[in-house]
């Protein structure tokens, strides 16, 4: 039986400061900046700020909220994605670390689990990722003067969601998304969309003692993973099915410009998302320009004054043509 869904489509988490969060993604990762635009629910204006790789591939793509300026804050803890792990080639590992040091990233030593060897590192704000290196993923990186393709982020390896019991998360995975239980690795257990591998894992490690984090938006909290689908016809056929299973929290589908999503609070906690693949985010600008402007859905540009005036002034860098 294949997964319902595809794999990984991007993953979504609240930052501190908008220009301290563009520094660190597109100088300290490597990645493209592909979008800005803005949160579309609540009342307050927030940034959106969007990163990927060369091509804006589905499963590369980082999405973050600036919440600085509106004070939210929130508490780590279970229930949480707790790493979110980008996919390196194999002997790069060495690059990384002296490459952190030169940004005054925080970072911990080479290890390893489930056979492949990782760096942990620390988003400014406080949030947690791992480069992990992945011989069989041939994504195309994003390059730049200091990073070269040869060493470059491909996209998402894997997320590690934290669990306070595992048998009902592996559930929601296995019977409601069609994922496979592969393996384990201490406290952490592995689970597959199809043949596995990068875009296509994640992990789930158990901390049965560990108090439950927010659900909310926040500074240093990653608030959700979405999964792709191709169109709106397969979103709605996981909408049914997990209702079928009794996830009777599955929203109704939101229109998020670039794709189509619907949102499912598992049993573990974690919040995830179902995305079309369909849409795109050269709907409103060019695929060369990516990044480059502030853009707005069409239901918010007639405030766009309103909106706009109150955000944090930003310097996005400049970018190289893509070909």
């Amino acid at each position: 039986m294949s997964a319902r869904v595809n794999g990984i489509h991007h993953v979504t988490s609240g930052v501190s400061g908008a220009q301290e969060d563009i520094d660190f993604f597109t100088k300290a990762v490597g990645q493209r900046m592909i979008k800005q635009t803005v949160l579309f629910d609540g009342e307050k204006p927030i940034y959106h700020l969007y990163y990927a790789n060369k091509y804006a591939q589905i499963g590369s793509v980082m999405t973050c909220f600036p919440f600085r300026q509106a004070g939210l804050t929130g508490r780590k803890g279970s229930g949480q994605i707790q790493t979110t792990c980008y996919s390196v080639p194999v002997g790069s590992l060495k690059f990384w670390s002296g490459h952190f040091e030169k940004h005054k990233v925080k970072h911990g030593a080479v290890h390893e689990r489930f056979g492949q060897k990782r760096l942990g590192f620390s988003h400014p704000a406080g949030l947690e990722f791992e480069l992990v290196e992945d011989a069989h993923d041939k994504t195309e990186g994003w390059t730049t003067d200091e990073i070269s393709n040869d060493v470059a982020v491909r996209g998402f390896h894997s997320v590690v969601m934290s669990v306070r019991d595992t048998e009902e998360q592996e559930r929601f995975f296995v019977d409601g998304l069609g994922f496979t239980k592969q393996e384990h690795s201490g406290s952490h257990i592995r689970f597959a969309i199809n043949e596995g591998g990068a875009q296509k894992t994640v992990d789930l490690v158990h901390e049965p003692d560990r108090k439950q984090g927010s659900w909310t938006f926040a500074q240093g909290l990653v608030h959700h993973v979405a999964f792709a689908v191709p169109t709106e016809k397969e979103q709605t056929v996981v909408k049914a099915h997990l209702e079928g299973l009794g996830y009777t929290d599955v929203s109704e589908i939101k229109d998020r410009n670039y794709f189509h999503s619907i949102y499912c609070r598992s049993p573990g906690g974690i919040l995830c998302e179902i995305a079309t693949c369909d849409i795109g985010f050269t709907i409103d600008e060019p695929k060369e320009h990516l990044g480059e402007t502030m853009l707005l859905p069409p239901w918010f540009e007639s405030r766009r004054a309103e909106i706009v005036a109150p955000l944090e002034p930003i310097k996005v860098p400049r970018q190289a043509p893509v070909h």
